[in-house]
């Protein structure tokens, strides 16, 4: 115990050690998370130990995190401020009215402290950033000695750990089991039958599935019958929906120009839509086995979307605008946001700072690549971008605004979700700078909470127990109904008022709390992605306005 005292490092990182080791812990579709995990171990090591961490390390580490979460967020949060977007807003702002309502009048009725209202509100939303956004706040308050802050701090992360718990298992349950059986569908089903009315009727695939006959072919044919026509002119024959890849002669290799004539015994390989192939060999001469030197690889390339004109179409829309998809036989594959995939069906909406994957002949894909955006380049953080991203942040918090006598501000926290979001918009327009790849701010979000939430239970610890002999019965029935009012709010609207699709809609109420485990469960039961449409427009949301909140309550109850 005095090792870990004297070397608080230790004690951090074996906190998250074995934090996440107790979140990966599973109880049928349920697991606590790495995070949960880590605020279970560090509150008991914490009031086991009694160990002191420096406030600044979870300062810090905070501001890394809520930034990163900003960056993620922002291309999707302002592509989502439309009419378009505006019911799935709806339910955001029933989530923000109902946990905000609740947590007040908590407060007032069982004459809860500060510390241990917002603790219920962070647990209650699943949300973890509201514990710093909320601490941070505490700390604020003028008329509170440094010993009340500290307990009141303490306070929040007792409070936020059980209702986190009750409040899990609740949202998990309640979106992947419950509410399909109130709305009376089958999830796998109706989400089968909106993927393919989404393809525009196809049929709908497996997750483990592949097309046995892909449309994109390439196939190699002699020069029998169109001795003397030009690269140029057989291309034009077909509406430039083939193309011709390579040309082979005697044992050269030629570059297929538009002004090559073809001459007998040329081979010819065509690119294309299958059938479009098809019809080509017959005006070519027959097809022939694939021959070495007469061959050219599918590309693959990531396109970060920039142009404007593209942003808010559909898949479908945008191919039909440009012929170039039609003609050069390019496939779009999948689609990046942020930090989700979604399923790159015909009536996906494409968005500004999206990262496209293009599949088809270099020479069509490049035509392609030039007129809707540039070729994603994010392999390195650029770490100018992110320091001064994360700097303005800091100093956005520092501005303090008096509402009636009551000194309010956005904090370090609020202030780099801000700048975040503002930062992570706006390499989105332009993504020659910037860079900040999804797999490395994912990192940099998970470190930062984890480092962040384990420093508050280690110096929250002493005050676990106290807290919970006083309100043992109160917080796991807040954690419940705090989940159950707003969710059963945005079933009810969402389906009758606003008219959402059940796929969509439960996925779209796993966004507004923010649960990754609740979407996870529930695409599992759908074995399907299409409820990551709904989720991940109330996630970005959702991911912005709560933390809000924290501070919010904190204002109202300290004034």
């Amino acid at each position: 115990m005095g090792v870990l005292r004297d070397h608080p490092e230790l004690a951090l990182f074996l906190c998250l050690a074995a934090g996440y080791l107790v979140g990966k812990l599973r109880v049928g579709p349920i697991t606590l998370g790495g995070i949960c995990g880590t605020l279970i171990v560090s509150l008991l090591l914490g009031a086991w130990a009694h160990i002191e961490i420096s406030a600044d390390v979870k300062t810090i580490f905070f501001a890394l995190f809520i930034f990163a979460l900003g960056y993620l967020a922002g291309p999707q949060f302002f592509a989502n401020l439309n009419r378009k977007s505006m019911r799935f807003f709806a339910l955001c702002l029933i989530e923000l009215v109902c946990v905000l309502g609740l947590a007040y009048l908590l407060a007032k009725a069982f004459d809860l402290d500060v510390g241990t209202a917002s603790g219920i509100l962070a647990g209650a939303a699943t949300e973890s950033a509201v514990v710093g956004t909320a601490t941070e706040a505490i700390a604020k308050l003028p008329d509170l000695t440094a010993e009340q802050i500290t307990t009141y701090q303490g306070h929040v992360a007792t409070a936020y750990t059980v209702c986190y718990l009750f409040g899990l298992v609740t949202i998990v349950i309640y979106t992947s089991q419950i509410m399909p059986m109130l709305l009376r569908v089958n999830l796998r089903d109706a989400s089968r039958e909106l993927w393919e009315r989404m393809r525009g009727g196809g049929a709908a695939l497996e997750s483990d599935e592949r097309e046995a006959l892909p449309g994109l072919v390439g196939r190699t044919y002699l020069v029998t019958t169109a001795d003397g026509r030009t690269v140029g002119d057989l291309e034009a024959g077909f509406g430039g929906r083939v193309t011709v890849e390579a040309v082979k002669r005697g044992s050269r290799a030629l570059t297929p120009a538009p002004d090559l004539a073809l001459t007998l015994s040329d081979l010819v390989l065509i690119v294309g839509r299958r059938s479009n192939t098809i019809e080509a060999g017959r005006a070519i001469g027959p097809e022939t086995p694939g021959i070495p030197g007469v061959d050219t690889p599918l590309v693959t390339s990531q396109i970060a979307v920039t142009d404007r004109s593209v942003s808010g179409k559909t898949i479908d829309r945008i191919v039909h605008e440009h012929p170039e998809f039609t003609r050069s036989g390019v496939y779009v594959t999948d689609v990046l946001r942020g930090d989700q995939n979604l399923p790159a069906t015909p009536e996906t909406v494409i968005e500004r700072g999206d990262v496209v994957t293009l599949v088809g002949a270099r020479s069509g894909l490049n035509k392609i690549v030039a007129k809707i955006g540039t070729v994603a380049k994010n392999d390195s953080t650029d770490f100018v971008y992110l320091g001064l991203g994360i700097a303005a942040g800091s100093l956005l918090g520092q501005v303090v605004v008096r509402f009636g006598g009551v000194p309010l501000s956005l904090g370090t926290g609020g202030g780099c979700l801000v700048s975040g979001l503002l930062f992570g918009w706006f390499r989105s327009r332009r993504q020659t700078f910037g860079a900040f790849p999804p797999q490395a701010a994912t990192t940099i979000k998970d470190m930062g909470l984890a480092v962040f939430i384990a420093c508050t239970g280690l110096t929250s610890g002493p005050q676990a127990w106290p807290l919970l002999k006083e309100y043992g019965a109160l917080l796991p029935f807040a954690g419940i109904a705090m989940v159950l009012v707003p969710a059963t709010l945005s079933l009810v609207i969402g389906r009758k008022l606003l008219k959402i699709e059940p796929p969509l809609l439960i996925g779209a109420i796993a966004g507004q709390q923010c649960s990754t485990p609740a979407i996870t469960s529930v695409t599992q039961v759908a074995q399907s992605s299409v409820p990551m449409l709904g989720y991940t427009i109330t996630y970005a949301l959702s991911n912005f306005l709560l933390p809000l909140t924290g501070p919010i309550l904190v204002g109202i109850l300290g004034a």
